[in-house]
């Protein structure tokens, strides 16, 4: 990943506004603090990307916040530098083709897993529906490069969750959108937080297998209006 050209074409200005107005929503349901985490999108038919500036504030973000980026993470377009975590979504953009968006966040219990080491066990009717199963854990790995990437892909091989537990660090889901990877990140928060509740009291009953199935399928494929 390259400095910054520090040139503003506005290149991708409405798909940028959009992505900017997202990180409200990781705002509104308590999922960063501060300037941590960020939100990126795949820019449809080009090898590019769109993510958060790194440090920029939530506070008023604009388009001019997100910042365009091929796929190898050097600045095509914008005056920010991007996210410290820009190489990770590059590396997942590089090896899932169906993945359009990429969200990060330290989202408090969440990440408490993952500080454990501990996948989020399927518990929970919610947790089929959008995880298929248990919520896994990646391995550890530093900022910077291409690792954190690496181990997101690695982890989701195989996998029906669009979210993973990164050993230590946080939380980082998936989607075909931008939109859909932040409401993986909100229901991911929202299910470690109900089965550690759930743990509290004692061991949480598990769902079978063919049920996990069932309820997968109907909401995927049968839930909300087509």
């Amino acid at each position: 990943m390259t400095a910054p050209t520090r040139t503003e074409r506005g290149l991708h200005q409405e798909q940028r506004a959009q992505v900017a107005a997202l990180h409200g929503e990781l705002v509104r349901y308590a999922l960063v603090t501060w300037t941590a985490g960020n939100v990126s999108e795949r820019v449809p038919g080009e090898d590019l990307f769109v993510i958060k500036g790194s440090g920029v504030s939530y506070d008023g973000l604009s388009w001019e916040g997100i910042t365009v980026c091929d796929l190898d993470g050097t600045v095509v377009d914008g005056v920010r530098r991007p996210s410290s975590d820009t190489a990770a979504h590059a590396y997942v953009y590089r090896h899932l083709p169906a993945v359009n968006g990429v969200v990060h966040t330290h989202s408090p219990y969440a990440t408490a897993w993952s500080a454990r080491g501990e996948a989020i066990p399927c518990v929970l009717t919610a947790m089929a529906d959008e995880f298929g199963g248990p919520i896994p854990v990646g391995p550890f790995a530093l900022i910077g490069d291409d690792s954190i990437g690496q181990g997101i892909v690695a982890t989701l091989a195989g996998q029906r969750s669009p979210a993973v537990l990164m050993r230590n660090h946080g939380v980082f889901t998936i989607g075909d959108s931008a939109r859909s990877a932040v409401k993986a990140a909100v229901m991911c928060e929202d299910v470690a937080r109900t089965v550690h509740l759930a743990r509290q009291l004692g061991e949480p009953l598990p769902i079978a297998q063919a049920d996990i199935d069932s309820l997968y399928e109907r909401y995927q494929n049968v839930y909300g209006q087509r």
